[in-house]
């Protein structure tokens, strides 16, 4: 009998795959003690524990439920400190700690290089810095572009300090996809008119959603073509299958939302019943990019009726795609799920997306980061009702919200308990790292990499 075959014991060293957490819990932690700080707050003031701690996470897992009104509650400082966490959540700790090191000409370790591509989800060692340096120049030019477009209307508005200031922290919060704001408490309900003010939000939104993978592979595709003088068809037919793959799965469930939402909304007098059609059409079309983790609102979410709630909660936990700044599951992961499933119905043998196969092992961590991320959903759904008379709905829509790093609510948020509120403050952790990457923390590193084959058994499935 063959022998097992190990890895090598790591010595008690933390593996890439535990430090990733692990820096997002010190990112909270250390906005957490900032934000405990007097002059934090609007009335110089120290904020209780538990609130500086859900707005902490929050802003780190880039999600935006809220206890206490960011634009009212928390000084210029404070809100600078969510900010910054907003940023850093939405690159990921690693990445902009990596990214000090680049800016300060250190040289990375073989280690260091792991760590950094397990937290880019970039399984390519060649080309890794330079990759993780087009994202912080992507990212910092399309917020900067997103911050002058929004001065547009927020300079007039507030004035040149504070339109300038408000400009920058929407930008960075709808980039990031964190639906955090600080024009006042009805997050975008003030503006659902403004055709340029909801553009951009949900152009940011949508672009930090498809992933930088996708961005650099158009860009390129893009450079080569006009090189070669290709047409528009042409250069979208030398696309990656991802990036294919990518768009195609963000136009569909952007256009069934807005169409599923208007369809349900269409006579609701307290959402968009008593619009327009062009401006039912606009909100309908910014509810279903901002289900898609954004977390703004132009109508409030406690009005939408159940049909609207329950659509809402699939395309919360689907999210946006991967590599990006986006939360959920992920467009990709959920096509290949549901791929898997037609094409066994259908009897084929390989799974085929593009002219291209899916990998056996592809699929099995597809279906096993959609079981867990629903099995840890549903978990702390019945935990939530148990601390309270909550409405199942009100419920669904703060935890899957919470786990899909979303932020919208049904107004439930500020009225949790205590324990209701660590409840949502463990969702949104477990939904910016993953549940699956927490489970893998609390593997060993010493695996068996060649087990024993076992007799096949006999099971009964259906």
């Amino acid at each position: 009998m063959r022998k097992d075959t190990k890895e090598p014991k790591t010595g008690g060293r933390i593996t890439p795959v535990q430090f990733i957490p692990l820096s997002f819990l010190f990112a909270i932690a250390v906005g957490t003690l900032l934000l405990l700080l007097p002059f934090a707050t609007a009335k110089g003031e120290t904020t209780g524990f538990l609130t500086a701690l859900f707005t902490a996470t929050t802003s780190t897992c880039v999600t935006g439920l809220v206890v206490v009104d960011t634009y009212a509650h928390w000084s210029t400082f404070g809100q600078a400190v969510i900010l910054l966490l907003i940023q850093i959540g939405g690159l990921g700790v690693v990445a902009v700690g990596s990214m000090l090191m680049v800016l300060g000409k250190r040289k990375f370790s073989f280690s260091e290089r792991k760590l950094l591509g397990n937290s880019l989800n970039f399984e390519k060692n060649r080309g890794l810095l330079d990759f993780l340096q087009r994202i912080f120049k992507g990212t910092f030019l399309v917020e900067g572009c997103g911050a002058v477009l929004y001065a547009i209307r927020f300079i007039p508005a507030y004035g040149v300090v504070k339109g300038i200031w408000y400009s920058l922290f929407q930008a960075v919060s709808a980039f990031c996809n964190a639906g955090m704001d600080i024009i006042g408490p009805n997050s975008m309900m003030d503006y659902n008119g403004d055709g340029l003010l909801m553009g951009v939000t949900m152009l940011l939104i949508v672009l930090g959603g498809l992933g930088f993978i996708v961005w650099f592979d158009i860009l390129d595709r893009i450079r080569e073509g006009i090189e070669n003088h290709l047409n528009p068809y042409r250069i979208m037919c030398h696309l990656s299958e991802h990036s294919k793959l990518v768009l195609v799965m963000t136009a569909v469930l952007l256009l069934a939302g807005t169409a599923g939402i208007l369809a349900a909304e269409y006579t609701n007098p307290a959402t968009i019943g008593d619009m327009s059609l062009p401006k039912k059409v606009l909100n309908s079309l910014f509810q279903s990019v901002t289900f898609r983790t954004a977390g703004f609102a132009s109508v409030p979410q406690e009005s939408l009726r159940e049909t609207s709630c329950v659509m809402g909660c699939v395309l919360m936990f689907i999210g946006g795609s991967p590599i990006g700044t986006a939360g959920g599951v992920k467009t990709v992961t959920a096509f290949l799920v549901l791929t898997n499933a037609f094409h066994y119905v259908r009897g084929d043998k390989e799974s085929v997306v593009f002219r291209r196969s899916v990998s056996r092992e592809m699929m099995r961590k597809a279906a096993a980061v959609v079981l867990v991320s629903f099995g840890a959903m549903l978990f702390l759904l019945l935990l939530l009702m148990g601390t309270g008379s909550i409405p199942l709905t009100d419920a669904m829509y703060e935890v899957v919200s919470a786990i899909g790093t979303v932020g919208l609510s049904r107004a439930l948020t500020p009225s949790l308990n205590a324990a209701g509120r660590i409840i949502i403050i463990i969702a949104m952790y477990l939904g910016r790292i993953g549940p699956i990457s927490l489970a893998c923390f609390f593997t060993k590193e010493e695996v068996t990499k060649n087990r024993i084959r076992h007799t096949e058994g006999t099971f009964y499935v259906g």
